[in-house]
């Protein structure tokens, strides 16, 4: 996950600097971190199709108590993975993305609690050394070759399923909180939604409780420009080429929706007025587009993009609980709740949490809502969370 935000910061200049002393000040020894593997066999999923084994990585922070009540598991984004927090060493450029919120005496205290987050199937960068995922690019035990469309389609309930598996594994049967953003919030509702009873809090960060037509559209447009790239080939490209131009173009789109046009403006060059190299030929860049697309090419072959196109199809599928209605699925959470969509966000736009909060008061629930505020668009449910640290640890240690 350093990686990723090493990718993002560089591409915003000298929110590198700034962001990173936002971190280190808050936590100046870094917390060391390792990751682990979870193996288990003949995972069922929701579509009714069988995979033989499936393996994710994960770690944690703090300790596990006796009764093994003092849990909280992180879930994480669509590009992110299980480093939530903390360091693999002293040297790392970047602790884990939540590093500001999870450590000793933070808002998600370690001290107090068991902090667990896990690498999902399909996880986007499988290629990273530091992700440990089941996916299309795994290797298929029937064939010896990998999966690619033969991988079953699969959705966030799955996430949730197998997260459940690793807690089990660990003799893990209660949640104190499921806490995660974005993607991760769309896990951690779903969580609140089929274990009710394990679920004592949710905080649901830049979420959502149901995909709209308005934002599977959009997701849409994160998946079309692998499937209109040649070399994808129907998702069989493993022995040939990868469609990293598909994949560049698609990770290009998920960091510019991502962002607020305030910030990209302010981080990007400014556009030249009528510059030869584009008036030369339409086939031309500029140094506006190179900033963005060159810095995704970097990040382009350690994705896979069948796995792109697997987690946007898990995105799109998504209403808490799988039922016919939001207000059906709301209606089996039991936990206190929490949003915290952000003011900016472009992405995943207040509005789904607004109606997240809708469906539970309208069942006489009393759920909590905050708005984040910032100049980072969807990003601030990273970049900008400390500002909600009190309202975080006020509601994890509420009665």
């Amino acid at each position: 996950m350093q990686r990723y935000l090493v990718f993002i910061l560089l591409l915003l200049g000298t929110g590198f600097s700034s962001a990173c002393s936002a971190w280190q000040t808050a936590e100046p020894a870094p917390l060391l971190v390792e990751k682990q593997s979870f193996t288990f066999e003949n995972y069922t999923t929701v579509s009714g199709q069988t995979i033989p084994e499936v393996t994710v990585g994960w770690e944690s922070y703090g300790e596990l108590n006796e009764a093994k009540d003092n849990v909280i598991l992180i879930t994480h984004f669509f590009s992110g993975n299980s480093h939530a927090a903390g360091k693999y060493s002293a040297d790392d450029p970047l602790p884990g993305y939540w590093d500001s919120i999870i450590g000793p005496g933070k808002a998600i205290d370690t001290n107090k609690y068991f902090v667990i987050s896990s690498d999902t199937l399909v996880n986007a960068f499988p290629h990273d050394p530091n992700v440990i995922t089941t996916g299309p690019a795994s290797i298929n035990p029937v064939t010896g070759k990998p999966y690619g469309l033969d991988f079953p389609v699969v959705t966030i309930r799955d996430f949730v399923n197998v997260q459940e598996r690793l807690l089990a594994s660990l003799g893990i049967q209660q949640l104190h909180a499921v806490v995660g953003a974005s993607m991760g919030s769309l896990q951690a509702l779903e969580w609140a939604v089929a274990y009710p009873d394990k679920v004592e809090r949710m905080v649901s960060v830049i979420g959502a409780g149901a995909m709209d037509a308005w934002t599977i559209m959009a997701l849409e447009h994160w998946a079309r420009p692998i499937r209109n790239d040649p070399n994808w080939n129907n998702g069989d490209y493993y022995d040939d080429d990868a469609p990293l131009t598909g994949v560049t173009s698609t990770l290009a789109m998920i960091t510019q929706q991502a962002m607020h046009p305030i910030i990209m403006n302010m981080r990007a060059p400014k556009p030249e007025v009528m510059p030869a190299a584009m008036l030369e030929s339409v086939t031309n860049s500029s140094p506006v587009l190179d900033y963005l697309f060159a810095n995704s090419a970097v990040r382009a072959p350690l994705a896979d993009a069948n796995h792109l196109l697997y987690l946007v199809r898990a995105n799109q599928l998504f209403v808490a609980g799988h039922e016919e209605s939001l207000a059906n699925g709301m209606a089996k959470v039991q936990a206190k709740t929490l949003f915290l969509p952000a003011s900016n966000d472009l992405l995943l736009q207040p509005y789904l949490a607004q109606q997240a909060v809708a469906a539970l008061q309208e069942q006489g629930q009393e759920p909590q809502y905050e708005e984040i505020e910032g100049v980072w668009g969807h990003l601030d449910g990273l970049f900008s969370i400390g500002s909600k640290a009190e309202t975080l640890k006020t509601f994890i240690e509420s009665e």
